[in-house]
């Protein structure tokens, strides 16, 4: 009986020693990990690298939307200052008079509307983008 009790105890033994060897193991494993910077570092490079990519992609969607949000203004405000000219032009039409020093740009733009009503459009928009940068610079 005396061979049974210390083959169970060589054998615990053995576990307790594969259990500390596992243990001090992962202990080393994690120092060497605090102590490796460079692969810290290309770890949190890599981090910042993906977070500039998501904002870059981020900003692109913001440009595009603010870009179409001009161009949908910019031809709402070429549609307008297209319908006031042309009720500015029956008007003066109606009444049949025209002052004398606006008969001639009143006739050019009755005969070539589109150059004026881009450059109204031109103007509208250069104007927001001036209000734009002047309320952006503020906050």
């Amino acid at each position: 009986m005396t061979d049974r009790p210390t083959a169970d105890g060589a054998a615990e033994l053995r576990k307790q020693i594969a259990r500390t060897r596992s243990q001090l193991g992962s202990t080393v494993e994690e120092l060497a990990a605090r102590t490796d910077l460079r692969g810290r570092a290309k770890a949190r490079a890599a981090d910042l690298k993906d977070r500039a990519g998501a904002m870059t992609v981020q900003l692109r969607s913001s440009a595009a939307q603010a870009g179409h949000t001009v161009q949908v203004r910019a031809k709402d405000a070429g549609h307008t200052v297209q319908e006031k000219a042309a009720h500015a032009g029956h008007n003066a039409r109606a009444e049949g008079t025209v002052p004398a020093p606006l008969s001639a740009p009143v006739g050019y733009v009755r005969r070539h509307p589109r150059p004026v009503v881009i450059m109204a459009a031109a103007l509208i928009v250069a104007a927001g983008a001036a209000f734009g940068r002047r309320r952006a610079s503020r906050c």
